[in-house]
């Protein structure tokens, strides 16, 4: 039996929510709808439908099929929310509503109107991560900056705020989060130069309720009376024994002892950058993107997410550990106000970003309940902390091939670099592993409360990472840097990997041929599900690893799996096509046959190299289907 309704206050995040989206409350405790970008607050991309099961799941056949006519890139999933799926598409960022109850017919669209400029401005191929629903609204982050909501009933535009300029290579890609009586969007254009942010808009009227920087001032970054207080370390000047982050030739990365740490200091979001960039400081034009998932814990009132890398990637520009970019926050949704932040990769040198999702969950311990958050970091660690405030409770390597650092340290969060693999301009710094792309990429992971391990996708790329003098200009490419990118030791691209969060070690480890790029989606039965590099879209059971079910798709896909309930039937669906990172279109590669080599000659866009290998796995790259089995 497929289970209708749960008590709201046994759902994860529900017993202290206001009612200022009702709706959305009731929507999101109801698991017969996907309400929520990944499901619930919580991030875990969890489900609790349980007729698919360990023993069923190989019926499992193709129900009905839907063709959004946009060959980009096709991330996030759609929301289903009483009997109608609400379906979101790459730029132009189309929106479609469909009546489940009537062979899915478009009850409305949205077709908005963009500039087709707009495109030479996003970094990573023209993607949308989803949809936001609550207050009777669905909410589109345009990636020209505009934020809409439109009345969900009929589709017209009830409100829209520019969010940010595309004029100054400023766009976004996330998916419009509501939480509370406000609606939370963020910033992509990290390789342009960009200084970004999250904010917050009222779902009533959109209008700006605050906004929060990833650098500056504390005022500018909204940092609270109590930040980090439990952990007051993570506020240090900085955390190597070179004030510059080792950043020369030869220099120290040897962190500095806990006891030397200059902590709880001001401004560190300015005073961290110390090498002026032409006639600016450098953190006026300092990255740290706000392009993920976020989640929310109504317990404590907090917001989670990641930023991303500094502006510009030759790090000889930007001496210092550059606060706030590759660093996780939590954040006070009411007033913005920063509780706790960490920096995971302090003077970032190889584009690890922190932007991946951060889970929430809980476990019991000595008759007490704690909630922990964790996130999979491009930079190749596991962390786990203590949600409320911060408290590191594991950080290790997601596989031994990682090794631009050592180790990381509990108490302060800091990395032991390898000064072999740091970058420096006009040196080629090789075998750096992982390589820009990271270790995860920026489709989700997932949780299983059944089985308490997290699944995720791991890229096993290794690279040469060669900085060079790039000049700032406003809405022009700022990466400063040249790379190449191949197999890491396992000679594979990578695969599906399970964790214990709370110590950071590896359950199982699934290798895939070509990279694993989908999100994950774990159900009540002990099933994960994901799409493979080579179109085989798979159940595995979530304990073992073992494949019980696939299915070829017509792409590979960076979408995220959901399952939903409509009519007493259970389905399990995905949106393929991988876009445009995988097609070629960027001029100048040399790819072998089997995806061993990639060589590009253009400053960023060497970075997809890896992708160049979808084409000869007989897939249709760009091709954007959504699929929806049932059994």
């Amino acid at each position: 039996m497929i289970k209708v309704t749960i008590p709201l206050l046994i759902l994860f995040g529900f017993s202290s929510i206001t009612q200022s989206a009702p709706d959305l409350d009731r929507a999101m405790a109801n698991p017969n709808n996907w309400a929520y970008p990944r499901g619930q607050y919580n991030n875990q991309g969890y489900s609790e439908l349980n007729q698919i099961n360990t023993s069923n799941v190989k019926n499992l056949k193709l129900a009905w099929t839907f063709s959004t006519g946009v060959n980009r890139g096709h991330e996030g999933a759609p929301l289903v929310i009483d009997g109608v799926m609400y379906l979101h598409t790459a730029f132009p960022n189309n929106v479609y509503a469909l009546d489940l109850n009537n062979d899915q017919k478009i009850l409305w669209s949205y077709f908005p109107k963009q500039e087709p400029s707009t495109q030479a401005v996003m970094c990573c191929d023209n993607v949308n991560r989803g949809l936001g629903f609550g207050d009777g609204k669905i909410y589109l982050q345009q990636n020209n900056g505009i934020l809409v909501a439109l009345d969900a009933k009929t589709g017209t535009v009830a409100w829209q705020v520019q969010v940010n300029d595309p004029k100054t290579g400023a766009t976004n890609t996330n998916a419009p989060q509501v939480i509370k009586d406000k609606v939370l969007t963020g910033c992509a254009g990290g390789e342009f130069g960009v200084r970004c942010f999250m904010a917050a808009y009222y779902l009533k009227d959109g209008a700006l309720a605050w906004k929060a920087y990833s650098t500056g001032s504390d005022a500018d970054v909204l940092i609270g009376s109590d930040f980090n207080q439990a952990n007051p370390q993570y506020s240090a000047l900085s955390v190597y024994q070179d004030v510059n982050g080792g950043n020369k030739q030869g220099g120290s990365f040897t962190p500095l002892p806990n006891e030397q740490l200059k902590i709880g200091e001001k401004d560190l979001g300015i005073r961290t950058w110390l090498k002026p960039q032409q006639e600016k400081d450098g953190w006026q034009n300092g990255g740290g993107a706000v392009t993920g998932y976020f989640s929310f814990d109504p317990k404590t009132n907090l917001v989670y997410y990641g930023t991303g890398n500094p502006g510009v990637w030759n790090p000889d520009v930007r001496p210092g550990d550059n606060k706030w970019a590759s660093s996780v926050f939590a954040r006070d949704v009411d007033t913005g106000e920063a509780k706790w932040a960490m920096q995971t990769t302090p003077h970032d040198e190889w584009d690890y970003d922190a932007t991946n999702e951060v889970i929430l969950f809980d476990r019991k311990e000595h008759d007490k309940t704690k909630t922990y958050a964790t996130q999979i970091n491009k930079n190749g660690f596991i962390y786990t902390w203590q949600a409320d405030n911060g408290t590191l409770i594991a950080a290790e390597k997601v596989h031994p091939f990682v090794n631009w650092a050592t180790s990381v340290d509990l108490r302060t969060g800091v990395p032991a670099k390898d000064a072999k693999y740091s970058t420096h301009q006009d040196v080629n710094m090789k075998g750096g592993c992982p390589s820009s792309n990271g270790a995860k990429g920026m489709s989700p992971a997932a949780y299983s409360p059944k089985t308490n391990l997290v699944y995720t996708q791991l890229y096993h790329i290794c690279m040469t990472y060669e900085p060079v003098e790039s000049k700032y200009a406003a809405g022009q490419p700022w990466v400063g840097a040249t790379l190449t990118q191949f197999k890491g030791p396992d000679n594979v691209f990578g695969g599906l990997a399970a964790y214990n969060p709370l110590n950071g070690k590896m359950a199982w480890y699934n290798k895939e041929k070509y990279l694993t790029t989908s999100g994950i989606l774990t159900t009540a039965n002990n099933l994960a599900f994901y799409n493979a590099g080579d179109r085989w879209f798979k159940a595995l059971h979530a304990q073992t690893g073992k494949e019980l079910w696939r299915f070829q798709a017509g792409s590979p896909a960076v979408g995220n799996p959901f399952s939903y309930s409509h009519k007493g039937k259970q389905f399990i669906a995905l949106t393929t096509g991988i876009g445009r990172i995988a097609t070629g279109v960027y001029s100048g590669y040399v790819d072998s046959l089997d995806g061993s080599t990639e060589r590009g000659y253009a400053q960023m866009w060497d970075a997809w190299g890896p992708f160049l290998a979808y084409p000869f796995s007989n897939s249709n790259s760009s091709g954007a289907m959504l699929h929806v089995f049932s059994l």
